[in-house]
């Protein structure tokens, strides 16, 4: 029999992000199992796996996508249970999915979404992020007629434009070559506030340990190595990440 979950009213310490006894499944493939992640505001954690290791499912969790089984989740001090809304709010989303409208330009996609934060000065921001994104001269494309690099940017530029403190981000190199990255890397770093809390989750070990604070490997849905980028073990972090290569299927 599932457990109920007794969620917790308390607000924990204002980490980035706190993770507690998290478990998720899907029919009777368990994903993630007794999950338990912190880590500090300001900080940039970047989560290698093979494809099923669980890193899709941890994001949309945080991003309040999904809703777990068992477990809580706090960002920036706020339960993804009781405050879903306040969190939504604070955090920007790069999935797979560029959840954007097909039909609209990419100046009408951005008001939509910017809307939805009743943003007072959104005419600006979009002009903002669009540079940023280097897509100011199709602004007034329609989403359906970018190429998949283009649209990926675009999906950076929604997720920057109400300046969030934390990002969330699946393989947000896909579709971007390196002069992008270079130069999107230190926007998405940084809010008009400070440092942003980054779980970015990757394939690309030259971008990931480029862009990182910290490295996880998940394994079956949990943590089998963690540690700063600092203090990392070069020779290790390589041997992990070719077994993950080798038994990918």
């Amino acid at each position: 029999m599932m457990r109920k979950i007794a969620y917790s009213k308390i607000q924990k310490e204002p980490l980035g992000i706190r993770v507690e006894g998290l478990s998720k499944s899907f029919g009777a493939a368990s994903v993630l199992r007794c999950f338990d992640l912190t880590l500090e505001r300001g900080k940039r954690l970047v989560v290698f796996g093979r494809n099923g290791s669980g890193k899709t499912t941890l994001l949309k969790l945080l991003s309040t996508r999904y809703r777990p089984d068992n477990g809580e989740i706090w960002i920036n001090g706020n339960s993804t249970h009781l405050e879903p809304d306040a969190i939504r709010r604070s955090i920007g989303v790069v999935l797979h999915d560029p959840m954007l409208y097909e039909d609209m330009t990419c100046k009408e996609n951005l008001r939509f979404f910017g809307n939805m934060f009743d943003l007072d000065d959104l005419s600006d921001r979009i002009s903002d992020v669009l540079g940023k994104v280097n897509l100011v001269s199709q602004k007034d494309q329609k989403a359906r007629d970018l190429s998949h690099g283009m649209q990926k940017r675009l999906s950076i530029a929604r997720a920057l434009l109400h300046d969030p403190d934390v990002l969330l981000l699946d393989e947000p190199e896909s579709g971007l070559d390196k002069q992008m990255l270079d130069d999107v890397g230190p926007f998405l770093f940084k809010s008009t506030r400070g440092n942003r809390t980054i779980v970015m989750a990757t394939h690309n070990s030259e971008i990931g340990l480029k862009w990182a604070d910290e490295v996880a490997f998940l394994s079956k849905g949990t943590i089998v190595y963690r540690a700063s980028r600092v203090d990392m073990d070069e020779g290790r972090f390589h041997d992990i990440f070719l077994e993950q290569l080798e038994s990918a299927p």
